[in-house]
């Protein structure tokens, strides 16, 4: 009698006579969350603290983008507009309420939220390139907007003086070293959230919607209900990094909400890994810290620096960097399991293994 063992990419039968493939693929885990964790505490310790907060801010919106792209299989070239969208809202809820800065930020994501819903609803329908299109002709509008309200937004200006408030702990307010550890509490439960989705039933019936919507809607699921779900989720996520990466600047400019923007989280999202979370933080690591290293070494050519890595890393490496690496060491663990002396030796058996998508239940019935 078998066991199912739900996995990050696969649902497993698991015997009872093979606990140790489990037990190490679960430490494997831990070992791979404990050492984030300690890299995310010790990173302003070595790196300029506020570049390490534009690290994580960057990483939760790409994880957000990957929920969308790499679950959903829907690519959004007008994310620019929950982020650069949240990050106005954030600065004038600081500046006009003087509200604390996660207050603001949270503020900033529900209107994410309350912004990507309409959108959602009108390109649920679409997907490829038109799905791409759509989302970002709605970037677009929100881009004219904010450049012409001129009185709320400041046009070309933006927000000036973004106030940092944060219960009147000044070491906070003052030093980015101290808002790096104030923000990253946040950032980790953005992250817990969006694991958290992947790894429920409804990321498994959003991974059955990407690899064949016909059969996700013969099972009885609402496919375009489940993408607009996701879509409003990963704006959200988007929005609560854009105003934690507003509030931290202590300005907000058009280039928040302009398609470049857009277009630079999806070079994070695929320079790390599609489909994989831990690629996101990866590439928004590589991508920020290369541009302040152009930048401060005084190159003005940052984009044909960063477009040819991401030419070299699609070409050779088409599931990104962690996805490249996460492969070579899923590859090494099966050929142990395949070997035929394990097997007479009566050690681990080779484990078949199917898609999750495959094991949605049937609501049809």
């Amino acid at each position: 009698m078998s066991t199912p063992v739900d996995t990050a990419d696969t649902t497993v039968e698991r015997s009872p006579d093979q606990p140790a493939g489990f037990l190490g693929r679960s430490a494997r885990r831990w070992g791979l969350l404990g050492l984030g964790l300690v890299v995310a505490v010790a990173l302003p310790w070595f790196v300029y603290p506020p570049v390490a907060i534009d690290i994580i801010c960057w990483a939760l919106f790409a994880v957000a983008l990957d929920l969308l792209l790499g679950y959903a299989g829907l690519l959004s070239f007008g994310h620019a507009a929950f982020w650069g969208g949240s990050a106005y809202v954030a600065g004038l809820v600081s500046i006009e309420l003087g509200l604390p800065f996660p207050v603001a930020a949270l503020v900033g994501a529900l209107f994410a939220m309350a912004l990507a819903l309409p959108i959602g609803l009108l390109s649920a329908k679409r997907s490829g390139i038109y799905f791409a299109m759509v989302t970002l002709a709605f970037a677009q509008m929100l881009f004219f907007i904010v450049n012409q309200w001129r009185g709320l937004t400041g046009g070309e200006n933006g927000l000036q003086s973004v106030p940092v408030n944060f219960f009147g702990i000044e070491a906070v307010e003052d030093e980015a070293f101290y808002f790096y550890y104030a923000a990253l509490p946040i950032i980790v439960a953005g992250m817990w959230f969006a694991w958290r989705v992947v790894h429920s039933p409804f990321g498994r019936v959003l991974v059955a919607t990407r690899d064949n919507p016909a059969r996700a809607r013969a099972l009885g699921y609402d496919v375009e209900r489940y993408r607009v779900a996701v879509f409003v989720i990963s704006a959200g996520l988007a929005g609560l990094a854009g105003g934690l990466f507003a509030i931290s600047h202590g300005f907000v400019s058009l280039q928040e909400v302009a398609w470049q923007t857009s277009g630079k989280v999806v070079l994070i999202t695929v320079l790390g890994g599609i489909g994989t979370l831990w690629g996101g933080i990866i590439g928004a690591a590589i991508i920020v810290l290369l541009e302040d290293y152009l930048a401060t070494s005084g190159f003005d050519g940052i984009g044909i620096i960063t477009g040819s890595i991401f030419i070299l890393i699609v070409l050779l490496f088409r599931r990104g960097v962690w996805g490249t690496f996460s492969d070579l060491v899923l590859h090494r663990g099966r050929r142990r399991t395949d070997e035929p002396g394990r097997r007479r030796r009566g050690g681990v058996r080779p484990v078949p293994y199917r898609r999750r998508s495959r094991s949605i239940p049937d609501r049809s019935r």
